[in-house]
């Protein structure tokens, strides 16, 4: 049922947002949007967007900052830790917009604020030691007297355009290494969570971080279109769907990219697992953030020996989960990101369940709140088995051997991530080497993921990495450098 669906109206609240250009908030003037609180569905905010003109304006800014030179590494440095301890000052601004525009529960927005954090505190580290090698010329025939080295150097202007499943994180991790390596930004956040994104941009302004170097656009997908035309934007780093990023990628052309795309996350739970550690963290990477997240266990993979035990341990597990409002600081499952997603995934239950699989718990919706669901008996052919669901469902799928479960995650298109429990260290080191993913974690789930360690996927899941050592590379590129002695 549609809760409180009479509440979404087309008034836009008094409260309105602009573009972030040169330092200075101005007015788009594309179209106005709403931002809605996704579970009263109550508008919230208005954003002005982006046309044509004022992509170019910003391109101009961002390019020209770019060309006058960008703070020595130190200073960089120095700017991302300020950021890191004002974001710590205003932690409950963040936490509540999150609550707010984002749907997340306390402790989500917490944890996602507590994680920006870190990620701007590596980013700093990352901008002090940014460094080339030196190259051993000496070793070659006829170098004597020959030095050389290799400098990493920026690349311009990065367009980064992020999601809002992690409206916080997911844009520092593209915006603070930018940033570290001497880059100038232009952010174009998600129009359902882009409060978050401008909070953010203040905290940096505020940490010195010089005006030209840092923009945010609101708009659709034709602000993307401008900034794709325009080839002084030299580096595109998306957070998003297959779809959008093939796009992204062909329009790019010989441009550099990092894309972390769709996923079907998997997690394998082998016959010698410990059920007592596994199933918790399987609950929390199922159901946080309402299942929105590109790693969230959808396919639980049980040994066919553990079914029946993980089936009735894991129902009584997420029976219990409260859901609802994510002000109510007991709620660990809050509304997805719309009503029209909530429906989508309603039907995708309704579908699997009519097909033949059995819910052992959840399957309802109220406005933009899914009950957090549990599948068994789901087949491959059900979309809730071989498409995305992104959101609060996972699926219990049994295997018999080892090899069965791997070639269940490799037979689909995409390849971020996937758990493994087993204390078997052949099996841990077989899966390793076989896994067709990005990241292979074991005795963890396929959500287990630290701001330091490289991020991305395979296959249809994209390439580049996260994490802002790895990321800082990627923004970069090397420079080879070299001295003959008279």
């Amino acid at each position: 049922m549609d809760r409180k669906a009479a509440a979404v109206t087309d008034t836009a609240p008094t409260t309105l947002h602009h573009l972030l250009i040169d330092g200075q908030w101005v007015e788009g003037a594309g179209p106005r949007v709403t931002v809605h609180d996704k579970f009263r569905l109550e508008p919230f905010a208005t954003i002005t967007t982006a046309d044509a003109a004022q992509v170019r304006q910003a391109v101009d800014v961002a390019h020209a900052a770019f060309r006058q030179g960008a703070p020595v590494a130190y200073e960089r440095g120095v700017a991302l830790d300020r950021a890191a301890a004002l974001m710590e000052a205003r932690l409950p601004d963040f936490v509540r917009t999150m609550q707010i525009e984002a749907g997340f529960t306390q402790s989500d927005a917490t944890g996602e604020v507590r994680r920006c954090i870190q990620t701007l505190k590596l980013s700093s580290e990352e901008a002090r030691r940014l460094a080339g090698d030196v190259i051993p010329l000496a070793g070659a025939p006829g170098q004597a007297g020959r030095l050389g080295f290799t400098l990493r150097v920026p690349l311009g202007v990065v367009a980064a355009i992020t999601p809002f499943n992690s409206p916080l994180n997911t844009v520092t991790h593209k915006v603070a290494p930018a940033l570290a390596a001497g880059n100038a930004v232009i952010l174009k956040p998600s129009t359902h969570t882009p409060l978050t994104a401008l909070l953010l941009a203040r905290v940096l302004l505020d940490a010195g971080v010089p005006p030209g170097f840092l923009t945010v656009l609101h708009g659709s997908a034709e602000v993307v279109k401008h900034l794709q035309d325009d080839a002084r934007v030299r580096f595109f780093a998306f957070t998003g769907s297959t779809e959008v990023g093939r796009q992204i990628q062909q329009a790019a052309g010989l441009r550099r990219t990092q894309m972390e795309l769709g996923s079907i996350a998997c997690t394998i739970v082998c016959e010698d697992a410990n059920l007592d550690m596994a199933l918790p963290k399987i609950v929390n990477a199922g159901y946080r953030k309402a299942g929105q997240v590109c790693t969230s266990v959808q396919l639980l993979l049980v040994h066919e020996s553990l079914q029946q035990v993980v089936e009735t341990r894991l129902a009584k597990l997420v029976q219990a989960l409260p859901c609802g409002d994510p002000m109510d600081a007991r709620t660990f499952v809050g509304p997805v990101i719309s009503v029209e997603a909530a429906r989508r995934i309603e039907q995708w239950i309704a579908e699997a369940v009519a097909a033949g699989a059995q819910c052992l718990a959840g399957g309802t919706r109220e406005g933009a709140v899914v009950a957090p669901t549990l599948l068994t008996r789901v087949s491959d052919s059900m979309r809730v088995g071989c498409s995305e669901i992104f959101g609060p469902v996972v699926c219990i799928v049994p295997f018999g051997t080892l090899q069965q479960a791997i070639d269940r995650v490799n037979a689909t298109p995409f390849g971020l991530a996937t758990g493994l429990f087993t204390n078997r260290l052949g099996d841990a080191l077989a899966a390793a080497q076989k896994l067709e993913v990005g990241g292979v974690h074991v005795n963890e789930t396929s959500s287990s993921r630290v701001d330091l360690m490289p991020y991305g996927g395979s296959k249809d899941s994209g390439f580049g990495r996260e994490g802002p050592r790895y990321a800082v590379h990627e923004m970069t590129e090397e420079r080879v450098v070299t001295f003959t002695t008279a």
